[in-house]
C-alpha cells in the first residue's frame, strides 16, 4: 500500500507572521506615565487632637471684639420661643427690656458640657435670688433654633425660671458684636455666641460680663447676684 506524503506547511513562516499580528491587535499600546515621583513617597496621615476654640484671628472674617458696652442700648432684633403652652412665639428685645429690668445671658450652644451642666442650670438655681433683687425677665440666648431650644429645656427638666430664646441666624448676636467662629473645629458649631450675661435696665446695659470665647468664668448667676 502506498504511503501518502503530506505537503509541508510553512510553519515557521505562518508563526512568525501571527505572533507579530498578535502583539500589535491584543496588546494595546499604552502612554508610560511619570508615576514614579509621585509614588516613590509614602503616604502618610497625620492625625492631630482637636480642642474647641476661636477660628484664628489671621483668617477670621467675622470681628470677635465686642461692640457692645455699659451705657450703650441694645440693638433691636427679633427672637423665638415656645411657650409652656403654644405655639412658636417671637418676641423683640424692646418688647423684652421696655420699662424692666432684665437678664440676658448667651451660651454658645444648647446641650453642649459647660452650657448644660453649669450656665443655664446656676441661673435656674438663682433665679428666685435675683426676681428678689428687682430682676423681672430672665432669659438665656442661643444660636439655635426654637425647637433646639424647646427640646434642651425638656431635657434639662426645669420649668418657667429662665426664658430660652433662639437667636437662630445669629441677628441679635451679630448686632452686639459678639459672635465666636467655630467653623474651624470638626464638630460643626458654625458661628455662634461668645459667653456672656448682662443687666439692662429699659433696655441700656448696667452690667456686662463678657467672656473671651467659650469660657465660663465671670459669666455665672453669681457673678450677676453680686453686681446687683
Amino acid at each position: 500500500m502506498a504511503t501518502t506524503t503530506a505537503p509541508k506547511l510553512a510553519t515557521s513562516s505562518f508563526s512568525s507572521t501571527y505572533s507579530s499580528r498578535l502583539r500589535q491587535t491584543s496588546t494595546p499600546r499604552v502612554p508610560s506615565l511619570a508615576l514614579a515621583s509621585s509614588f516613590s513617597t509614602p503616604l502618610r496621615l497625620n492625625y492631630r487632637r482637636t480642642t474647641l476654640k476661636p477660628r484664628s484671628s489671621s483668617s477670621l472674617s467675622l470681628s470677635i471684639a465686642a461692640t457692645i458696652s455699659v451705657g450703650d442700648k441694645l440693638p433691636e432684633a427679633t427672637l423665638s420661643y415656645f411657650p409652656p403652652e403654644g405655639d412658636l412665639t417671637t418676641v423683640t428685645v424692646s418688647e423684652l427690656t421696655k420699662g424692666k429690668k432684665a437678664v440676658l445671658f448667651a451660651v454658645p450652644g444648647a446641650f453642649t458640657p459647660t452650657c448644660s451642666q453649669k450656665h443655664l442650670p446656676g441661673f435656674v438655681e438663682k433665679a428666685g435670688e435675683l426676681r428678689a433683687k428687682g430682676v423681672d425677665t430672665i432669659a438665656c440666648v442661643s444660636v439655635n433654633d426654637a425647637f433646639v431650644m424647646k427640646a434642651w429645656k425638656e431635657k434639662l427638666g426645669f420649668g418657667d425660671e429662665v426664658l430660652l430664646l433662639s437667636d437662630g441666624n445669629g441677628e441679635f448676636t451679630k448686632a452686639l458684636g459678639v459672635e465666636l467662629d467655630l467653623r474651624d473645629n470638626p464638630v460643626g458649631l458654625g458661628v455662634r455666641s461668645r459667653r456672656y450675661a448682662l443687666l439692662a435696665e429699659d433696655g441700656v446695659v448696667k452690667v456686662l460680663n463678657l467672656e473671651e470665647g467659650g469660657a465660663f468664668t465671670t459669666s455665672s448667676a453669681e457673678d450677676m447676684l453680686k453686681a446687683l
